[in-house]
């Protein structure tokens, strides 16, 4: 179906080949994996696959890319949409239309498809993913989560034989996600679709694929099966670290694998206990928010009913909950992005309402799930330039945060063609240099490799050890098992469970981490507490 002849890729002022006399070929039928660190071409390669890459973005491309007999070299991406659909890091840059759909039937009548057709395949795609329920909603009021399954379902419709997806499970819970990759998966097993997906998250995608595509960032690749990539690779899983600390073999890719072979370990844990969590309390220590009574709406549409929250200095609260639960309304309320119907936000001790400026970003940063939206220089450098004279702080401090988190990222890049990942890291780097007394994420770890998410995770920590807080609304389960003091359950708009991280994931078989998963019914959250309960043990 797909073939790569020796195919180089190299981007204008680039300082590294992107890749280099890469051959391959993916079989009709194949579910397969591209994963690597941020930033190291993963996008880059589903980009071949369809075109965009280099008659979109440019670049010297040399070999010979194929798929289903066409030539990417001799047919434009616009030639190829019969065949190939693919959907990208950020889906909604992509809407064209109004509705979800007028969406989802777009792509349909630009192929010219008859109406009696589309309608039926409008209704299929709605129903396999979900979807009816907001068939007649604005674009413009979805989830992060819910525009990510409009946007599948506007490329299932065409039904191409080639599906390229960039982190689709990036913005779904755990719940979701598992819906939507089982539907991928029984598209390739009943309908012999090729689906190539790229993604970080490995913990959701491994029981699914057939292959791995490893991209290693020196312009190569490692292509096998997961057993053998996962057994090589020094980015993993959970369940993968775990299997090879203790050495088991066969190496398990799933929770169910991974449990048949880790009853000596729960045996040798049960008299064991993983460290308890430093979880300040409003008694002994100020909050730096309080919110009352919280109702937002949209369009009609109650996002928020009544929510009350109160969070203390150097609490790391994590906001959880079902695409469409009203996370997003809460982060974008308590900096004033999102309009309030009624109640109150205090900022550390002040109503939100009253600060603007420079006071406000003294005591709160923000970083959105679309952090593009808040770079605007011509380069990596000149971003930080900028953050450094605004949040008034010495040259060079933002460059030193965003160092941290992305050790090899190249000052004179444009942000524009930084990944997905990177460009988070640099937003995120921007707010952090003006050092504000409460931090705010939107699905923190979107494009981020194992790697990164533990340079985060790090920072994050350190933040809450200075007495700063973090609130991150985050559908990954396994940095809220590493990093939470403190858990927020929402649905439908209203808090349901607020208590300590152990208590809320191991209550939780959806969002559970998959430690916990592998050794209930033990109470441990991450691979890290095993680690050092053995050593100490």
């Amino acid at each position: 179906m797909i073939s790569f002849n020796q195919v180089s890729l190299i981007y204008p002022q680039a300082q590294r080949t992107i890749f280099n006399e890469l051959t391959f070929s993916v079989p009709e039928g194949e579910l397969l994996l591209i994963m690597g660190q941020t930033g190291s071409g993963k996008s880059s390669l589903l980009k071949l696959i369809n075109g965009l890459v280099p008659h979109h973005t440019g670049g010297i491309l040399s070999g010979e890319i194929t798929v289903a007999g066409r030539s990417t070299r001799m047919h434009r991406p616009r030639e190829l949409v019969d065949l190939i659909g693919i959907v990208g890091q950020s889906p909604a840059d992509g809407f064209v239309t109004d509705t979800v759909e007028e969406e989802i039937a777009f792509g349909m009548e630009s192929l010219g498809i008859p109406s009696e057709v589309m309608r039926k395949r409008v209704e299929e795609t709605l129903d396999l993913l979900g979807l009816a329920q907001l068939r007649n909603r604005s674009l413009s009021t979805l989830s992060g989560g819910e525009a990510q399954r409009v946007a599948i379902a506007a490329v299932l419709t065409m039904h191409p034989k080639v599906l390229l997806l960039d982190e689709p499970t990036s913005a779904l819970d755990p719940i979701a996600a598992e819906e939507v990759l089982s539907i991928l998966a029984r598209l390739v097993h009943d309908l012999g679709l090729t689906i190539i997906i790229a993604e970080h998250r490995l913990e959701r995608v491994l029981q699914f694929v057939d292959r791995i595509i490893h991209v290693l960032g020196d312009g190569q690749v490692r292509l096998g099966l997961p057993e053998e990539i996962m057994a090589q690779s020094s980015s993993a899983p959970p369940v993968v670290l775990l299997g090879k600390d203790q050495d088991w073999n066969p190496l398990p890719l799933t929770i169910r694998d991974a449990r048949r072979l880790a009853q000596p370990l729960r045996d040798k844990l049960a008299n064991l206990s993983p460290p308890i969590r430093k979880t300040p309390s409003k008694k002994t220590v100020p909050l730096i928010l309080e919110i009352k009574k919280l109702v937002v709406e949209y369009e009609k549409k109650v996002a928020l009913r009544g929510i009350d929250l109160e969070v203390c200095e150097g609490e790391v609260v994590a906001i959880m909950g079902r695409n469409g639960a009203g996370k997003s309304s809460l982060l974008g309320s308590t900096v004033g992005i999102t309009p309030i119907k009624s109640g109150q936000v205090l900022l550390n001790g002040a109503p939100s309402n009253d600060l603007n400026g420079k006071a406000l970003i003294s005591v709160v940063g923000f970083v959105p799930q679309e952090a593009t939206d808040l770079l605007y220089g011509e380069s990596v450098l000149q971003e930080c330039t900028f953050a450094d004279r605004d949040s008034q702080v010495d040259p060079g401090t933002t460059y030193k945060i965003l160092s941290q988190l992305l050790p090899d990222i190249t000052q004179s890049a444009h942000p524009r063609d930084l990944s997905e990942g990177q460009r988070l890291c640099l937003v995120l780097a921007i707010v952090l240099a003006a050092s504000p007394k409460l931090l705010i994420l939107d699905e923190p770890t979107r494009g981020l490799d194992y790697s990164a998410k533990l340079r985060l995770i790090k920072i994050l920590r350190a933040m809450a050890d200075e007495g700063r807080s973090v609130i991150l609304a985050t559908h990954d389960v396994e940095l809220v098992a590493e990093v939470a003091t403190r858990v927020i359950f929402l649905a439908e708009g209203e808090k349901i469970a607020d208590g300590s991280t152990l208590e809320i994931l191991t209550s939780s078989p959806a969002f559970a981490p998959q430690i916990s998963k592998i050794l209930a019914p033990g109470k441990w959250l991450t691979f890290s507490e095993i680690t050092s309960a053995l050593e100490q043990s």
